[in-house]
């Protein structure tokens, strides 16, 4: 058989799930087609620290055709999807078609405001290497703005940072956010005290952490109070504006709103024409195929997979990497002519969240661990599943250095002026691919 005449698989998205896949099919004569809205594969459980000035934006992220050219079957796009033409097996880039014999989508998600999509100019939330650097400016521009400000009202609402969410990404900024004020800036300024700084972490439901056991949550709470965060649980936000939030009756002034309460999935099921939950994810079978389309898979974020036990699989690095790898083994299994595999499972292997210096909690269901030694058990997870060596060397000496110094040292701010920093945010994304 040619190359030519090889089936073909385009993969939608190069994050976890699309790239596990398409390093999965390697040694399978197929050809596939990877396509991305970005050049980059991005390591997203670290955005935060992007975000809050602890690593620079290249450490996280890595060119996707470095990646896998090696690979001979695959070929890189960087292009904006823009439809699905299922009847004719075709993914369409506006007017020019890429033809398709097996398709896999794995276009994440993206933030979701609960139907109030006007929010997320004033909250922003966290998905790309844009919105972590947008973060990093707004926050880092509250400083500065409040060292120049002589209204001592104003200078106190810059130097208030409201989260909003107290899951696994919540919870680290407001940790990171914390650290930042009262020890990487506290000898920094000379009118203002930077520890002085508020954040304040806010949950609808009744606890952080909501994912994790009761004991890990109320470790991580104990944890953030004693980095000074004001935690507000069972209260939901009901407005949001430039200056600030209102939650529980409530109006609480602020320079800095952050998002992490929620995400979408992003439009395919509509493209598709197939179920969805109330998520907007697409409810796939066992072997993670859309209803009526088995040579379309769908994993990840963007995907509905009762793979958990009867529960829905969650949207984690490991169940999107996971259900790459096994949509790729179902397709050599059809090329190839093999038995098909059994029904997908996923196989959690725990949950960590950090809460600042050398403290974390990690939730294994067996075990539990909290402190120093989750915080060790953090690190050296998310250090080897860096893709790069060189990532993970310059991962490891910039946190070897900000633990010994209390330094961090990618706090640039890109704007001519503090007060820019409001203009420099993420515009709303179709899809992440």
């Amino acid at each position: 058989m040619t190359s030519a005449d090889r089936p073909r698989v385009v993969i939608l998205g190069g994050g976890f799930g699309g790239l596990s896949a398409a390093r999965a099919l390697a040694r399978v004569a197929l050809n596939v087609t990877l396509i991305d809205r970005h050049n980059y594969h991005l390591f997203q459980p670290l955005l935060y620290q992007v975000a809050t000035a602890a690593l620079a934006p290249n450490t996280i992220a890595a060119p996707i055709r470095a990646i896998l050219r090696a690979q001979q079957n695959a070929t890189v796009l960087m292009e904006t999807v823009t439809g699905i033409d299922t009847a004719a097996r075709a993914v369409l880039i506006g007017a020019q078609r890429v033809a398709y014999d097996f398709l896999i989508v794995a276009t994440g998600a993206h933030h979701s405001y609960f139907g109030h999509e006007e929010w997320e100019k004033f909250a922003p939330g966290i998905k790309t290497l844009f919105d972590a650097l947008s973060i990093r400016q707004q926050i880092l521009s509250g400083f500065e703005a409040a060292e120049v400000c002589d209204d001592p009202s104003e200078r106190r609402r810059l130097l208030n940072f409201i989260l909003i969410g107290a899951g696994p990404t919540g919870v680290e900024l407001a940790g990171a956010i914390a650290e930042l004020a009262k020890a990487s800036l506290v000898h920094d300024f000379r009118h203002i005290d930077p520890s002085s700084a508020r954040i304040i972490l806010i949950e609808a439901g009744p606890r952080v952490l909501p994912t994790f056991s009761q004991k890990s949550s109320a470790t991580a709470r104990r944890a953030l109070e004693r980095l000074g965060v004001e935690i507000l649980t069972g209260r939901a936000v009901t407005a949001c504006d430039a200056d600030g939030v209102e939650v529980g009756g409530e109006r609480i002034e602020a320079g800095t709103t952050l998002w992490a309460a929620g995400v979408a999935a992003s439009p395919i099921a509509k493209w598709l024409e197939a179920p969805a939950d109330r998520a907007g994810r697409v409810v796939v079978r066992e072997d993670l195929s859309v209803p009526g389309h088995p040579e379309i898979f769908v994993i990840g974020d963007t995907c509905a997979s009762l793979s958990w036990d009867g529960k829905l699989a969650p949207g984690v690095a490991p169940a999107a990497k996971q259900m790459g790898a096994y949509a790729a083994s179902v397709i050599r299994a059809r090329v190839e002519g093999a038995s098909a595999p059994p029904p997908f499972t996923y196989r959690h292997q725990g949950s960590l969240a950090t809460i600042g210096r050398n403290n974390a909690v990690a939730d294994f269901g067996w075990m539990a661990l909290s402190g120093w030694p989750a915080w060790l058990v953090w690190s050296v997870a998310h250090i080897f599943f860096l893709i790069g060596f060189r990532s993970r060397i310059v991962v490891a000496l910039d946190w070897f250095w900000a633990y010994v110094t209390f330094r961090r040292g990618a706090r640039i701010i890109l704007a001519e002026t503090a007060g820019a920093a409001a203009n420099f945010r993420s515009t709303p994304q179709e899809v992440e691919a």
